[in-house]
């Protein structure tokens, strides 16, 4: 602990202004009004702003949504886009064969939106409700009591250089103390691996597995757009043996939403995620629609694929896990945000029955209990055996994935098992260099052009928070072995090998590139890559994502 940190106190503190932290504060406020008490409630966001850091595809069961709030639609939820026209296909380099559409990837009753959008609109909702937001605040600790548990969190200090002294402009960050904390963080944060460790969470289930999402928003010619659209895709081009596939979603403003996801769980060290969707946008299906169309916003984020075999235990002394912090994406739906909102909302339920204890920062362990119970658990457990069937390759999942919904529906009486992503990389001779076509800059680009779309900005003299354990590893192992692989897993630009030419290779780390994706903590196969949070407010900042 800082002598020179201020501290705050509230009841419950929530880490992350994504749609499972904030359902988690709203519901608290909305059982605190029931019950005629008083709640103080707090959101901490790293983003600039709640939605700067958001990014899902995305098409949108409202389930959750009318769940918390039933009038969303008079509330003026951005929901304006209902579905209307599902579409699968399987393409080769040159054809696009439909195919039909698997029942879980049927969209009737949902909506294409923003995600980024809705967490905006969210927040305006807790804030009316008096949840006090702090974006532009990154959490960077966890703050432990005198018993083990947690008693909240700390924020990053502001002014640090990159030589690790303080600058002029030199801040303290804050501690914020509460009687529970939820963590909201989304994929693989950074303050829940701590977690993992200090109570060994996940130590009854199977390693979690990710995915990388690459996304665009273009518009395109009036003539070819129809709002409600929904096209996607497996096949061309990876190749067989690797997971992944597409999203093509028509929105409103003439505007389509274009996402490419490859499973980390990847073999071959020349793969970059980044340039097969680039060379995705060139297939005579794709390229029709955008021929004439341009772009207007880039990210990427990774996502938990693992489902329910890989959700760690999920409550401990002072605080729980939410959303996809803890893992409750359905695979097979390409959906999260229900699920997400929905254990938001059963965390608050439970934490509201401890803080006003004798003991507040017990363990919530009805938390677990309400999930259980819940139509969430059943949805991630009939869905659990899908994903792990396509390490088989693409036509063992998916002949396996009709067989466990058709014939077992979702209830076979067996789990798949899960390998961690970073051990499935081979060496660099075992395949042949893949050559991708440079960027034509009218449908293909580069990652640095692709950066600038989505407003990147870090504080330029702090420290890297893209640290490694050893600084010998990248070019003693990652470079020999893998051939660098790092610098195509990253769809930022962010590493670099520079030397080359003169025999003496070395990694540069252009951490203000960062979209904060985490890909680099889950695919680096030393694990020598950890990704600290930057400095509060630093990062992407997405407009419509």
């Amino acid at each position: 602990m800082s002598a020179e940190r201020e501290t705050m106190e509230f009841d419950v503190v929530v880490v992350g202004g994504g749609p499972s932290g904030l359902s988690a504060a709203i519901r608290l406020k909305q059982l605190a009004t029931e019950a005629g008490r008083e709640l103080e409630v707090c959101v901490l966001e790293k983003g600039s702003e709640v939605g700067a850091h958001i990014l899902s595809g995305a098409c949108f069961e409202p389930t959750a949504l009318t769940e918390l709030i039933p009038d969303w639609k008079e509330k003026g939820a951005p929901l304006n886009v209902p579905t209307i026209d599902d579409n699968f296909l399987l393409l080769t380099e040159t054809r696009a064969l439909k195919m039909p559409t698997p029942p879980q990837m049927e969209n009737e009753g949902n909506y294409i939106i923003s995600m980024a959008n809705l967490a905006r609109w969210l927040g305006e909702q807790a804030d009316a409700l008096g949840v006090q937001i702090f974006p532009g605040f990154a959490a960077a600790e966890v703050l432990y009591d005198e018993s083990g548990g947690v008693r909240g969190v700390a924020t990053g200090d502001m002014g640090i250089g990159k030589d690790g002294q303080r600058t002029a402009n030199y801040t303290p960050g804050y501690e914020l103390l509460a009687k529970q904390t939820i963590f909201a963080e989304g994929c693989r944060g950074s303050l829940t691996q701590d977690l993992f460790a200090k109570f060994d969470l996940r130590k009854d289930a199977q390693p979690q597995t990710y995915g990388i999402g690459i996304k665009e928003i273009w518009e395109i010619e009036p003539a070819r757009h129809k709002p409600g659209k929904l096209i996607h895709s497996v096949g061309w081009p990876l190749d067989a043996a690797t997971y992944g596939g597409s999203a093509l979603y028509h929105m409103e403003n003439n505007q389509i939403a274009i996402m490419f996801v490859v499973g980390l769980d990847y073999r071959n060290p020349w793969l970059s995620p980044f340039e097969e969707f680039q060379r995705f946008k060139t297939h005579p299906a794709i390229r029709s629609l955008l021929e004439g169309g341009r772009r207007l916003a880039y990210g990427a984020r990774s996502l938990s694929e693992g489902g329910f075999q890989s959700i760690p235990k999920f409550t401990f002394p002072g605080g729980v896990l939410v959303g996809d912090t803890a893992g409750f994406l359905d695979v097979p739906k390409i959906k999260g945000g229900h699920t997400a909102m929905k254990s938001g909302m059963l965390a608050a339920e439970a934490v509201f029955e401890v803080v006003f204890q004798e003991n507040p920062r017990q363990e919530a362990a009805a938390y677990a209990d309400k999930v259980k119970a819940s139509w969430l658990w059943d949805e991630l457990y009939r869905a659990r055996n899908i994903r792990p069937s396509f390490r088989w390759g693409m036509w063992v999942g998916l002949g396996y994935s009709a067989l466990d919904t058709y014939l077992f529906r979702g209830k076979a009486p067996w789990t798949f098992a899960i390998h961690p992503d970073h051990e499935e990389l081979e060496d660099k001779r075992a395949y042949p260099k893949i050559d991708y076509p440079k960027p034509d800059g009218v449908l293909t680009f580069d990652r640095l052009s692709s950066v600038f779309l989505a407003n990147v900005n870090h504080e330029e003299n702090q420290l890297c928070h893209l640290r490694l354990r050893d600084e010998s590893v990248p070019i003693r192992i990652n470079y020999e072995k893998y051939a660098a692989p790092e610098t195509r897993y990253c769809p930022a630009g962010v590493y670099e090998i520079l030397g080359e030419d003169e025999g003496k290779p070395r990694l540069q780390i252009n951490a203000q590139n960062c979209l904060h994706c985490k890909t680099c903590d889950i695919k680096d196969p030393t694990q020598n890559i950890k990704w600290t949070v930057p400095e509060g407010g630093g990062g992407p900042n997405y407009p419509n994502m």
